[in-house]
């Protein structure tokens, strides 16, 4: 019978994927769209006859505040964690802006939570408090909770996060038993 070093890494695949989707964000982006055709209906079929600068400043205004919706939106509709044998990387909607990437070797540890709540956080997107850290809140639910070796801590929401802490944790063991001999 051989011994086999790696037997256990073999439990889990090179590269771990999740994601958390907010169907919700959706609806918000919906909400930017109709503020940019409002504005381009001003423009294109505008009636005013109080003069030119109160209908430039209404086309402006809806334009750029459908494009702050819109686009505020799309980028945290959802967020991919991609786990590798080096690091974990955040990635968000569609463009995959903004994105982190940790090194597994700046982690000091994981743990699972069941609930990370946009209320807690402050809201939806890439979040941070003093008090506790940096996340990237997508959706109320399970997440991750990254320490990091400088006393920091990195949450993220994301469906089966107990999956993602088993991964992370088991990674953290071999990195530091290949470092300890």
């Amino acid at each position: 019978m051989r011994d086999h070093p790696d037997a256990d890494d073999k439990l889990h695949p090179d590269v771990w994927t999740g994601r958390a989707t907010n169907r919700v964000q959706w609806l918000l982006a919906l909400v930017g769209a109709a503020c940019m055709a409002l504005g381009i209906e001003l423009a294109v079929d505008s009636a005013w006859t109080s003069g030119i600068a109160p209908l430039v400043m209404s086309v402006v205004g809806c334009i750029a505040a459908g494009l702050l919706v819109l686009f505020g939106t799309l980028a945290f509709v959802h967020v991919d964690l991609k786990l590798d044998r080096e690091c974990v990387e955040v990635r968000c909607g569609h463009v995959g802006l903004p994105r982190r990437r940790i090194p597994l070797s700046q982690v000091a540890g994981a743990d699972f939570t069941a609930l990370v709540t946009p209320r807690n956080w402050g809201g939806w997107g890439y979040r941070w408090r003093p008090e506790k850290g940096t996340a990237v809140v997508v959706r109320r639910g399970e997440g991750i909770v990254l320490r990091l070796w400088d006393g920091h801590t990195f949450t993220v929401t994301v469906d089966n996060a107990e999956a993602a802490v088993r991964v992370i944790r088991d990674r953290l063991r071999t990195i530091r038993a290949g470092t300890a001999g």
